[in-house]
């Protein structure tokens, strides 16, 4: 199958993967497309279809250069199936087959297992748009408008990119799967997305940035660890959305550090000090820091279920056979194999949370989950950096892992931010302070105000440093009528 580092735009669906010459998937993926669109037009970006939007539209899959800029409306745009480029004599990294070549078809024992992983995957993808198909009328600039709408297609391309994977090396289980994949709905009653954070509700931007720090950080992770696979393809595939998922993580980190920017702002201008005298912050049409730091409680604890059990059979499976290995897994200098090796485990007993020692094939999901604590506590640093540059005292910090848990290990217990075990009835009288209630959301609801003027920007949140693609403060970033 003739693979190249650009892609061909001649046909419906843009490609370096050699479509032209496989004509069974190709007719598969063509049958497909129409469903897609239909949903993108029922479940996308609503209100917005016929917007013109300055839009990022891969071109190849070189580190540099990969990408061009320019208005497309979405339903036209060419989302595509990109590889990134081979790399010669690659072996499996990890697990049982262990320096084995990788394999360029599905390895029929692990059938099931591989096909599990990529739905999995693929179904956050669309799940994120569904989520967010609201906020276009709240975006608070045309600059966040945009990334937003950036946001979603690559999502979209994403789902593309498992589907493609989907069609081509598992036949009719994989066109079946393909289809639920458009079936399934985020939040649905009957058909739900399979994740559960990926069922909640994005109901502001301040919501939608702590998302995309956390929860697609989460999808970094996921990425980073598929992307060893050694199931070529699939490590291919992954490695170039990748490249893509970094920037869905800055809109997160620089939304949230444009909020607090503002908030501080505020606060100095106000002469307000104590950033727990929420009324009068709230006066200023800002969100107040300890509201903040409660969205991120919510966020970081909802993020860290999607790394399932912290003792996982299913995940030493995925590591032992080669097709899923831990973040990094290129750089970590054991032996990739794990037989012997053992990993600590928070795990509460006895009324405590205590550290123990158990097989590291079993604890997969809690190193990887580890990694991502600690990425995730980077960015927390630059808030709090940004937070003292402004003279104002106040520290966030990341809750506990225990803390507000409904999978694994912690969720049979209730735990403060501090890792704190606590009884059920101390948990309901407390709770309100480390989570937002109704109350919040409805202040944070009352400051999502559109702002649609070029160079202008809703009052709760400050501009960027720069612009996209070096464009100008008051570039129109989203053409909408007026």
């Amino acid at each position: 199958m003739p693979e190249t580092m650009t892609v061909d735009y001649d046909g419906l669906i843009p490609n370096n993967v050699g479509l032209n010459d496989d004509p069974r998937v190709k007719k598969a993926l063509e049958t497909w497309h129409p469903g897609y669109i239909d949903w993108w037009k029922t479940m996308g970006p609503e209100g917005f279809q016929e917007s013109l939007v300055y839009l990022r539209t891969a071109i190849g899959v070189d580190p540099e250069g990969w990408a061009k800029f320019g208005f497309v409306r979405m339903p036209e745009y060419r989302w595509g199936i990109l590889l990134a480029p081979a790399i010669a004599g690659r072996t499996i990294p990890f697990g049982a087959h262990k320096g084995e070549p990788v394999w360029q078809e599905v390895p029929g024992e692990y059938r099931a297992m591989l096909r599990r992983l990529i739905v999995i995957q693929g179904d956050t993808e669309p799940a994120s748009v569904e989520q967010q198909r609201h906020l276009g009328a709240t975006a608070p600039s045309l600059y966040d408008l945009r990334n937003l709408f950036q946001v979603n297609v690559e999502e979209g391309r994403h789902l593309w990119a498992m589907v493609y994977l989907l069609h081509k090396y598992f036949g009719r289980d994989g066109r079946e799967e393909a289809d639920d994949l458009l079936r399934r709905r985020s939040g649905d009653r009957d058909t739900p997305r399979m994740l559960g954070a990926f069922n909640e509700a994005t109901p502001d931007w301040l919501s939608f940035f702590m998302f995309t720090f956390f929860t697609d950080r989460d999808g970094k992770m996921q990425l980073a660890a598929l992307a060893q696979s050694g199931f070529d393809p699939l490590s291919r595939t992954c490695r170039f959305m990748l490249t893509e998922e970094a920037h869905h993580m800055f809109v997160g980190d620089s939304g949230i550090s444009r909020t607090i920017q503002r908030t501080c702002e505020a606060m100095r201008a106000a002469g307000i000090a104590d950033p727990s005298d929420i009324v009068r912050v709230r006066a200023r049409g800002v969100i107040d820091l300890p509201t903040i730091q409660k969205k991120l409680n919510l966020h970081f604890s909802l993020t860290l279920d999607l790394f399932g059990n912290e003792i996982s059979t299913n995940a030493a499976n995925a590591f032992n056979a080669g097709l899923k290995g831990r973040y990094r897994e290129d750089k970590l200098t054991d032996d990739h194999q794990l037989l012997n090796d053992t990993y600590p485990v928070l795990r509460p007993v006895a009324g405590e949370i205590r550290t123990e020692l158990v097989p590291a094939l079993s604890a997969l999901n809690m190193r990887l989950r580890d990694d991502y604590v600690a990425d995730c506590a980077s960015g927390v640093r630059r808030w709090n950096a940004l937070v003292e540059k402004l003279g104002i005292s106040f520290r966030f910090t990341l809750p506990h892992v225990a803390f507000n848990r409904r999978i694994g290990e912690f969720a049979a217990i209730h735990a403060d931010p501090e890792g704190n075990v606590l009884d059920a009835a101390t948990w309901q009288a407390r709770r309100g302070a480390w989570l937002p209630d109704a109350a919040d959301g409805d202040f944070i609801a009352s400051l999502m105000r559109p702002e649609s003027a070029p160079g202008k920007y809703a009052a709760w949140i400050a501009p960027p440093r720069a612009g996209i693609d070096n464009q100008p403060g008051d570039f129109e970033y989203v053409r909408v009528e007026r």
